[in-house]
């Protein structure tokens, strides 16, 4: 039989006598006499089973086994004892081990319970494996977790669904704009027909009417053949506009017109055509600074603004990060043809310290990363990317001893206000919100504050020190 065994016992002889049987019957072996540094080679190196013996001075073997549980909880454990008793036994039981052994030990019964005890763990292993493949082809990532936040955004789903209202769904880059698209759809009424997207960002602004609303034979040089736009192609369905930010003004007028007739006009063409598609949009710009900085038509805004739903930063969920890092381990695992890992606790911390500026799609970017470092059935912190395992984090105070380093109320305000501002990715709208105060007195704040930075730099350009002092000293 192929395998590797770990064997503890506080006395040499033990040992030997237990490894040369287990090698006997084809296994590889490690022994060592401490039973608190066999834990911790346990912690570090993948084992198929673990022979103990009861009685040690440092630990027992009861104990032992509770504690491998907990460190690889996949591996069997086989207590060897000299007392053939049903206390004994009982006690084995109840610590988790597969199986014990009494002295002198059966050769033929030792092999026995070692094939037993690794086709377990293979067992145990594929079921595990099948049931990771199983999660990963059904659930979407950016549903998964518990945090009130993300409660709040599908329970407003849940009560859009059937309307054909159009949506607005707004989210930092990463954060599952798309996912949420689709389980519109998918719980709506018009989940039977299909569902079309389209990066706005993605597509040349010369192309983009064509795409949207099609076009006709001749309309340009390449338009060899008529083309369905994707409005039409939508139709029964839903048309996702994603990034729709990122859409030129002059393409923001034939849209805002395409959304109030329900018909489109394709490229080159003088009839217009029905369309009956739901509209769902997405941007990670804040359009409502958007509106104010005119780049984006207000018109337009309202339109496609009728239900509104804010997706949470992944660092506002803290609570679903280990969730998600636990499926996108058990997604990379099944892709790579490994079996399913688990985080070791230490990396979990790190997880969970770290703010995630990518939000989910830098989560499962950085799973992806630990699992084709991973060397043992465990997450450890070394195979962590870089950016996570030295993470820092970034408290705000302010503390002074001194009168000389006290701030002004002014530079304390902008400092709060810049930290708010960078916690919520400078989304305006949302820090004036945390901060309690109206949208258009934060954007003066913030457009003073940088044009005294431009004064400033200015100042600092053109005249030398003892100029700039003299400037300064007159009325």
């Amino acid at each position: 039989m192929d395998g590797t065994a770990l064997v503890i016992d506080d006395e040499e002889e033990g040992c030997d006598v237990l490894a040369m049987a287990l090698q006997a019957e084809g296994l590889k072996t490690r022994t060592m006499t401490s039973a608190r540094e066999a834990l911790a080679l346990l912690a570090r190196e993948p084992f198929d089973v673990v022979m103990t013996d009861v009685l040690m001075a440092e630990m027992d073997g009861l104990e032992v086994c509770s504690r491998v549980a907990g460190i690889q909880p996949n591996v069997p454990v086989v207590i060897v004892t000299g007392q053939n008793n049903l206390d004994t036994a009982i006690g084995a039981m109840r610590a988790g081990a597969y199986d014990f052994l009494t002295k002198p030990i059966d050769v033929k019964l030792l092999g026995l319970v070692l094939a037993r005890a690794l086709q377990h763990r293979q067992l145990s292993a594929e079921v595990k494996h099948l049931r990771a493949k199983i999660e990963a082809a059904s659930m979407p990532p950016g549903m998964i977790g518990s945090s009130p936040a993300l409660a709040r955004v599908l329970d407003t789903i849940a009560r859009i669904a059937d309307s054909d209202a159009t949506v607005l769904v707004e989210g930092e880059t990463g954060t599952g704009k798309e996912l949420i698209a689709r389980r519109i759809h998918d719980t709506s009424a018009r989940k039977g027909g299909p569902f079309v997207s389209i990066n706005c960002a993605a597509v040349p602004p010369n192309l983009l009417e064509s795409e949207l609303f099609g076009h006709a034979r001749g309309a340009f040089t390449d338009a060899k053949t008529a083309r369905v736009g994707l409005f039409v192609k939508a139709s029964g369905g839903s048309l996702f506009l994603d990034e729709v930010g990122e859409m030129p003004l002059d393409m923001q007028v034939k849209l805002l017109r395409a959304l109030q007739e329900r018909k489109v006009r394709p490229v080159g063409s003088n009839e217009e055509i029905s369309f009956d598609s739901r509209i769902i949009a997405a941007t990670n710009r804040d359009l409502d600074e958007e509106v104010y900085q005119k780049r984006f038509r207000e018109d337009l805004y309202y339109r496609i603004n009728v239900v509104r739903i804010s997706l949470p930063p992944l660092r506002e969920r803290a609570g679903d990060v280990l969730q998600l890092a636990q499926y996108f381990l058990g997604r990379h695992a099944a892709r790579n043809g490994q079996q399913p890992l688990e985080l070791s606790t230490q990396a979990a911390e790190k997880l969970m310290l770290y703010r995630w500026p990518g939000n989910v799609r830098e989560l499962e970017n950085c799973i992806e990363c630990a699992v084709a470092f991973a060397r043992y059935e465990r997450i450890m912190i070394d195979d962590l990317p870089e950016r996570i395992r030295g993470y820092r984090v970034d408290k705000f105070a302010v503390e002074a001893n001194d009168l000389s380093e006290v701030v002004t109320l002014d530079r304390l305000e902008r400092t709060y206000i810049e930290r708010v501002l960078s916690l919520l990715g400078g989304n305006k709208s949302r820090a004036a919100q945390v901060l309690g105060i109206d949208r258009r007195t934060l954007y003066r704040r913030t457009e003073r504050w940088a044009a005294e930075q431009n004064t400033t730099n200015v100042s600092d350009l053109t005249l030398p020190p003892e100029a700039a002092a003299a400037s300064a000293d007159r009325p």
